[in-house]
């Protein structure tokens, strides 16, 4: 039996570094990941579930059948709609679509708790301001999108309608533009909710609640000691701020034009700060 003879120098293989065995170098370029990467992972997330699909198309539906059938009753009916702009029609049809808003942000990050999915995400980020971020991007800007165009149809066949003259420009961007960013940070806000409490059905409950309760409230407080809060309490529903957006509120007093956008703002910064904190403290 021969042995076979060793190789030649320059047929000698490449010997791994460390005296590592079966070392092996990946062709593929390795780079740090980035807030982009997150955020590319993100949308894939949100678009894959069928969350999404439902409450989106919802809240498309209500705007649209609400706020029409509004429209078309008044015009059967013959009232006179002076002084009123024919955009804030689409008021109540924002109301409840508001809801389906404030489900997906609850699910967008509470559906991963309860699933274990957050697990998955944290390891593959370990960053968890960023996939916080990436979060809350990629959520705003569908929920804003969604709720511009619908709103800005919805507007454009109440007009038709009625065959009233145009609203002011003013009016319409409120209605339209604000109205979107209005109902997109409402929903970072539930986003942000969702983090801290960790419980879909806890925080789309806490949600509702703060979207509802205080105009419920105002409206069984029937003491004169009472009547301060009860102001309060009605100016700074968000039902009230809404229709501040759309030119008609409830109240004389209260946010108008573009201030209750920077009043929600602000709550959806302070309310993600918490959950930043939160996500960054606690164990998965």
């Amino acid at each position: 039996m021969t042995t076979p003879a060793a190789p030649r120098a320059h047929e000698q293989q490449p010997q791994p570094p460390h005296g590592l065995l079966g070392y092996y170098e990946s062709p593929i370029p390795i780079r740090r990941a980035t807030l982009g990467d997150a955020i590319a992972s993100e949308w894939t997330k949100i678009r894959s579930v069928r969350s999404t699909l439902w409450t989106l198309s919802v809240m498309v539906v209500l705007m649209v059948a609400i706020g029409l059938m509004s429209a078309l009753l008044i015009a059967a009916a013959d009232t006179d709609m002076a002084g009123e702009p024919v955009v804030a029609l689409g008021f109540f049809g924002v109301l409840l679509g508001s809801i389906c808003v404030i489900t997906l942000g609850v699910l967008t990050i509470g559906s991963e708790y309860s699933t274990g999915m957050i697990r998955t995400t944290l390891t593959a980020c370990p960053s968890r301001a960023r996939v916080l971020t990436a979060k809350a991007i990629v959520f705003f800007l569908l929920a804003f999108v969604i709720t511009t165009v619908t709103a800005t149809v919805v507007a454009v066949f109440q007009t038709a309608i009625l065959g009233a003259g145009l609203d002011s420009g003013s009016v319409w961007l409120r209605a339209t533009v604000g109205v979107g960013l209005y109902i997109a940070a409402l929903g970072l806000v539930s986003l942000a909710v969702g983090a801290i409490i960790r419980h879909s059905a806890g925080a789309i409950t806490v949600m509702i609640a703060v979207v509802l309760l205080p105009l419920v409230l105002a409206m069984f407080m029937f003491s004169d000691k009472l009547r301060g809060l009860q102001r309060f309490l009605f100016e700074y529903s968000i039902p009230n701020q809404l229709g501040a957006l759309y030119g008609s509120t409830v109240t004389e007093s209260g946010p108008s034009g573009w201030e209750p956008l920077l009043l929600m703002l602000g709550i959806a910064a302070v309310a993600l700060g918490g959950a930043y904190l939160a996500l960054d403290r606690r164990d998965v």
